[in-house]
Order: C-alpha cells, then sequence, then structure tokens
C-alpha cells in the first residue's frame, strides 16, 4: 500500500491493526504486517462432523485445508514510502478494500 510519509505509514498500520494484522517488520521506509488465516470455521465444522461420524479420511482433508490457510494463503502488507524499485519502474499498489478482501477470502 503507498504511503506519503511516515505518519500516513503509521496511520494505515494502525487501521490493519484494528483488522488482527500484526506487524513483522518495520523500518523508516516500510511497514510489513500479515494477518494469519485458519480458514472457514463452517468449514471446518462440517468437515469435522462428517469424519467423525461417517468418513474417517475427511479428516485429513479438514487438516490438508488449514495447513494451506494458515501458511501459505496468509496475506502480507507492505506499506512503503517509496513508488519506484530499484530499477526505476512504478510500482504496482492495492488499494485498502483489495487489501482486505483479500484477508477475509475463503479460499
Amino acid at each position: 500500500m503507498p504511503a506519503d510519509n511516515s505518519k500516513e505509514m503509521d496511520q494505515i498500520s494502525e487501521e490493519l491493526s484494528l483488522k488482527k494484522f500484526k506487524l513483522i517488520d518495520e523500518d523508516k521506509d516500510f511497514i510489513l504486517m500479515r494477518k494469519r488465516r485458519v480458514g472457514n470455521i463452517l468449514i471446518h465444522a462440517v468437515c469435522l462432523v462428517i469424519a467423525l461420524g461417517y468418513f474417517a479420511p475427511l479428516l485429513f482433508v479438514n487438516v490438508i485445508y488449514f495447513t494451506y490457510s494458515y501458511l501459505w494463503a496468509s496475506p502480507h502488507v507492505l506499506i512503503t514510502t517509496e513508488k519506484v524499485d530499484d530499477e526505476g519502474n512504478p510500482l504496482e499498489f492495492d488499494s485498502m478494500d483489495e487489501v482486505l478482501n483479500k484477508a477475509t477470502a475463503i479460499l
């Protein structure tokens, strides 16, 4: 996410902190945040009920879904004041709405 100055970076980071994003790293030019996802609770509950009652291998599918959500689908947000990369190419940024939609996606 782009920011014009460090004050705006702090403001964006506080707003994301309210949405359960955690600070990973911070420097004068950037703030890196992450939100851990565990998947959709309803999907977990349905899989567990079916696995415990009828089809035990579905429990394995539930563990795979949780692991995927927690390790690979957890979104990262980089808030920076820089507008170009090392080669001078302009950086592309997502809006706050796009970031929050990715953070609450089911898959």
